[in-house]
């Protein structure tokens, strides 16, 4: 039995997914896996004169949050602005907040009777701190965000790209007041700002404006993923019936599963989910939209699968391309037969709004030389830094097996065929390995498997990216061309908690018509991919001739002059053990 091959039960998740939706729905249910940021919520509440930095991300629909988030605050009494006596001068007078409503006698300048308020967009100075409204007899104050709310959320973006408004925030903040004119007495801040934006421009602030590192010093940054280790997925649910209510959208439990794979494939682990709001809104509503062309009230399984299979059909324009030009030919990589110095690697081309997995040809060439393996790839300026760097890990594996006591007599060439764009990344390293010990062994590799992975210089095979991506592109290929059930991919083992496969994927596998090898070692891939030993050398560091290191050694020592060996008597092996001879 072939113990790395994985079953079909570890190519998706496996969710305990509840039988029932829940029937109530509450705001704080959006809350969900950021205990982080309600905590720092509710410190900065208790505390003066500190304010809050929230860091989101992309997917997290702000106002739809910000009212989660505040409705775990304890709610403020109303605070009332009045005029009073300046006791330093009696002539002048003083603006201040008090709890009371004041006695209908006395004026009320401003009320902060709203909760929060969110401002983003266009923000101008009098939605920050209010303006004066001049009327035929007299000029009233008519209150900004930050006399009407206990909460002022800002959008850092747009309060940040206004260098004069920033500044001024900054200043009422030090000041602890603001002016709107000069006839007019300073209004005493009494709310709590919090600035909204991405943690690299918490970051970026924190180590540049003294000032704000003096008045935002609680940072609350949001988690994007949920970890199911930390939460059920009952849990989960409830977070996604509490999301679609809010858009009118119900769901029924059939629904959940497709979801939650959905969820799952966005962050790419089968232990965790997607939180972002915006990604899991949308498909649920595209499926609600589905629904709805046949009469129905709510969304089951098969509303979201179409979904999900409308959603990548709108984007993959360029995988399809990319699959005309294989099976026209235009691009040769072959899935079938045995080769020696060549290779099927696995890449994955990534955008802004998708991805997939396109197979790489890897050819090698090695002659009499000096030791150096060239990267043809990196000398033509299409290679980036990480493929260099996995190139020379590469080269410091081949020297730790064999160039231990002496210099190698060879060179050799590693190229990606008809790649005409900048590769980078080193998940080709084990790939290219593989490739070099078959080029100088002159041993064939069988072109059904496909290789991805990159080698530290232990020869540990190390996790990737893209790891569904790239089986999937191998396995299309293959499918187009008929499988045989002996196509697969190996891939390392430390990718298998990432593995989440289309349906097709688990069936092939399931029916013994495609492999998936989880390896550790990169000596478990040159015996799957040559079907020879890889060899363990004895204390001399020699291997056995019939393995595949021992036929690289004995390829070494020919391209170093040292084929013609002559037979030792005992009394000489003895004596150049003592360095005699």
């Amino acid at each position: 039995m072939n113990l790395t091959l994985l079953p079909s039960a570890k190519l998706a998740p496996q969710f305990n997914v509840p039988c029932e939706l829940p029937s109530t729905y509450y705001s704080s249910h959006l809350l969900l896996g950021q205990e982080r940021v309600v905590d720092s919520f509710k410190l900065m509440t208790k505390l003066t004169h500190q304010h809050l930095f929230l860091a989101d991300f992309p997917g997290v629909d702000r106002p739809l949050f910000i009212n989660a988030l505040c409705s775990q605050a304890d709610t403020p009494s109303d605070q009332f602005l009045v005029a009073v006596k300046n006791t330093d001068d009696p002539q002048a007078i003083k603006f201040k907040w008090q709890p009371q409503r004041p006695s209908e006698n006395v004026g009320v300048i401003a009320k902060q009777t709203s909760l929060f308020t969110y401002l983003h967009g266009s923000i101008r100075r009098h939605d920050l701190i209010g303006k004066m409204q001049k009327t035929d007899k007299s000029s009233q104050y008519v209150a900004g965000a930050l006399a009407s709310n206990h909460y002022v959320f800002i959008c850092l973006q747009s309060i940040w790209k206004r260098e004069g408004l920033w500044e001024l925030l900054l200043q009422v903040l030090a000041d602890g007041q603001y002016r709107i004119n000069q006839e007019l007495a300073p209004i005493p801040v009494n709310c709590k700002i919090i600035l909204v934006g991405s943690a690299f421009s918490f970051s970026h602030l924190k180590g540049e404006d003294r000032l704000f590192n003096q008045h935002f010093p609680l940072l609350a940054e949001m988690s994007y993923e949920l970890d199911l280790t930390k939460h059920t997925e009952t849990q989960y649910s409830q977070w996604l019936a509490t999301l679609a209510n809010t858009q009118g959208i119900t769901l029924e439990p059939s629904s959940l599963l497709p979801l939650m794979w959905f969820s799952a494939r966005q962050v790419e682990h089968q232990q965790r989910l997607t939180l972002s709001m915006v990604d899991m809104r949308n498909l649920m509503a595209q499926a609600n939209a589905l629904a709805a062309n046949l009469t129905t009230s709510a969304i089951n399984s098969s509303h979201v699968a179409k979904a999900i299979h409308q959603l990548k059909v709108r984007h993959n324009s360029s995988e399809l391309y990319s699959a005309q030009n294989f099976d026209d030919k235009f691009i040769n990589l072959p899935t079938e037969g045995a080769m020696v110095g060549q290779i099927n690697g696995l890449t994955v081309i990534d955008s802004n709004d998708y991805a997939y997995g396109e197979p790489a040809r890897i050819t090698t060439s090695v002659h009499y030389g000096d030791g150096e393996v060239a990267d043809i790839e990196r000398k033509s300026e299409l290679g980036g830094n990480i493929h260099t760097k996995g190139m020379m890990i590469l080269s410091a594996c081949l020297y730790r097996i064999f160039g231990r006591d002496a210099p190698l007599h060879l060179n050799a060439n590693i190229v990606f065929e008809q790649s005409y764009q900048e590769i980078d990344g080193d998940s080709a390293s084990l790939a290219e390995y593989c490739c070099l010990m078959s080029a100088i062994a002159e041993q064939p590799i069988v072109q059904s498997l496909a290789v991805t992975g990159a080698l530290d210089q232990f020869g540990n095979v190390q996790a990737i990216g893209g790891v569904n991506e790239k089986i999937e592109g191998f396995f299309n290929l293959c499918s187009r061309r008929g499988l045989t059930g002996n196509q697969g991919v190996i891939i390392p083992k430390a990718n298998v908690l990432q593995l989440n496969l289309e349906p097709e994927v688990i069936s092939a596998v399931t029916e013994g018509k495609f492999t998936i090898h989880a390896i550790e070692h990169m000596d478990q891939a040159v015996e799957l991919l040559m079907a020879i030993p890889a060899g363990e050398a004895n204390d001399d560091n020699d291997f056995p001739a019939e393995t595949l290191y021992g036929m690289v050694q004995q390829r070494l020592d020919r391209l170093a002059g040292q084929d013609e060996e002559v037979e030792l008597t005992f009394l000489a092996k003895c004596l150049a053990k003592l360095r005699i001879i």
